[in-house]
């Protein structure tokens, strides 16, 4: 490494002296206007340092940071565009509150509000269950088709919100439940078997069989006091319509065959004890205007 200034043929520009394996660093300097604006920040910082919110200090056990000479605090600011944002929709949301369900969808501004209020909540509340489009999974019901266990008018939902399914902790909750054929020795599993191979053949899934004309007698005399002559459901008493081809638990012959054999007993929270009236109100008519609403 040598030290020994020259000018560079190339570019005409004096170098530092600095070589090193034949290679010169060139003496380029940055421009006045870029040093100035560098050392412009510098300060700029120093003084924001000083006015803003900035420096994390430990104070009484905890680490903070300082206030800054005026005092501006940006969480303030937040919770105040936000206290003002909950002023202004308070006065769709009381009105929600004291309106009945028909009346709200009658009146196109509080729909507008409950609806997004509704998509809100259902985010918040529901998606992990029924899925983010209300699609569903199995147990969970797909609340965008007409396919409805206890019932699919406004004030079904909202009473289903309202109460929960099997939900023990509210005793308005929605409830009933199937008899666990074979667990609790009912039918054999020879009785159940027949019974599976009838019902499949109410949805179209299977053709009529030795099996099955068995099974419509057993289903007669077990099952159409809930489920009805033909298996098209009791929406009163939550039995599922047997006879379409959307099942809750899957249509397939092992997963009929486990909810004759072993019944089914799925639960939703009631949401009244969770959530308040507007919000609930909010809900039903956020999931009757998926589609599938009545």
């Amino acid at each position: 490494m040598t030290n020994t200034p020259h000018t560079d043929d190339v570019t005409g520009v004096d170098t530092t002296g600095h070589q090193w394996d034949d290679i010169r660093e060139l003496n380029n300097p940055l421009p006045k206007w870029w040093v100035y604006s560098f050392y412009a920040c510098i300060v700029w910082s120093v003084i924001y340092w000083i006015v803003m919110p900035a420096w994390p200090i430990f104070m009484n056990g905890a680490w903070t940071y300082t206030g800054g000479v005026i005092g501006y605090d940006q969480r303030v600011v937040v919770e105040n565009d936000i206290a003002e944002v909950t002023a202004g929709r308070q006065v769709y949301v009381d009105q929600i509150t004291a309106q009945d369900l028909p009346t709200i969808q009658q009146n196109a501004e509080l729909m507008e509000v409950a609806l997004a209020g509704g998509r809100a909540a259902f985010g918040d509340n529901c998606a992990p269950c029924h899925g983010s489009g209300a699609q569903g999974s199995s147990g969970f019901p797909n609340l965008n088709d007409d396919d409805w266990i206890w019932g699919g008018t406004v004030d079904d939902i909202h009473v289903t919100l309202q109460h929960g399914i099997r939900w023990e902790a509210d005793d308005d909750t929605r409830f009933n439940e199937m008899p666990r054929y074979l667990a609790d020795e009912i039918l054999t599993t020879a009785q159940v078997n027949d019974v599976v191979d009838y019902v499949l053949t109410l949805s179209g899934n299977a053709k009529i069989t030795e099996a099955s004309t068995r099974g419509s007698a057993i289903f007669a005399q077990e099952c159409t006091a809930c489920h009805m002559e033909g298996g098209i459901g009791n929406r009163e008493l939550g039995a599922p319509n047997l006879a379409d081809a959307i099942w809750l638990y899957g249509g397939d012959r092992t997963a009929v065959y486990d909810s004759v054999a072993n019944a089914r007993a799925g639960q939703m929270p009631a949401w009244g004890d969770r959530l308040d009236p507007a919000t609930v109100k909010q809900l039903a008519l956020y999931v009757h205007s998926l589609g599938g609403g009545e």
